[in-house]
């Protein structure tokens, strides 16, 4: 019997399987999109990933994708159960590739006073998403209006205060050399899709699709 390795997908902060619209997987690969959960009060990374991982069929194996804040959970997903493979795309592989100036956002707790309106404009804006069509922008506008108020509050305070110094030993990075949000000249990842944004997977898929091909045939 033939049976078909899944792959996890996570999306970004407040995004939906909508994201990974145009990701293709090669033969063999079973895509399953995973949601995220709501965070219990006070609820830190770590114990969010316990909660999170109860998704995933633990008695099989399987791939996990993470793209950006879902990169992130990926990474704490990883140390809880083990993957055959760890994709992150536009993400962080640990706290010291996060911008010197999150830090210091954390540090001095802006991040506390940005309301959740001004980072969902931040987020819609062009410069975030790079080049799309019509039908992309209207995906990223539709997902970032929706995100719950407080799952942002939550998800800003973890970003700003991980505590994941160490990059996985079995990680694959792949990041785009035009992401302005999470520069790549603070990064060290393994693959880079030229002038891909931070949310190339949706405009430039071609590109990713080749690099997952590459990674998850060689896996």
């Amino acid at each position: 019997k033939f049976f078909l390795v899944r792959v996890y997908f996570i999306s970004g902060l407040g995004a939906d399987k909508r994201a990974f619209y145009k990701i293709k997987l090669p033969p063999g690969y079973q895509a399953v999109f995973l949601d995220w959960i709501v965070p219990l009060p006070d609820e830190d990374f770590p114990d969010y990933a316990r909660r999170f991982s109860e998704s995933i069929k633990k008695d099989e194996e399987f791939v996990l994708i993470g793209l950006s804040f879902g990169g992130m959970l990926a990474s704490e997903i990883a140390k809880i159960v083990p993957p055959k493979k760890l994709i992150i795309i536009s993400s962080l592989s640990s706290y010291t590739e996060l911008p010197w100036y999150f830090r210091v956002a954390g540090k001095l707790g802006i991040h506390k006073i940005i309301s959740p309106s001004l980072y969902k404009q931040a987020t819609i804006m062009n410069r975030f998403m790079g080049a799309g069509n019509k039908e992309m922008k209207s995906i990223v506008y539709n997902y970032v209006n929706n995100i719950d108020p407080a799952f942002i509050r939550w998800s800003l305070n973890v970003i700003v205060h991980w505590s994941h110094t160490e990059r996985l030993s079995d990680l694959v990075h792949i990041h785009g050399s035009n992401d302005h949000l999470l520069p790549r000249r603070y990064v060290k990842a393994d693959y880079i899709v030229k002038n891909g944004g931070h949310l190339m997977v949706m405009n430039r898929a071609d590109e990713v699709n080749n690099i997952l091909q590459e990674v998850l045939l060689s896996a």
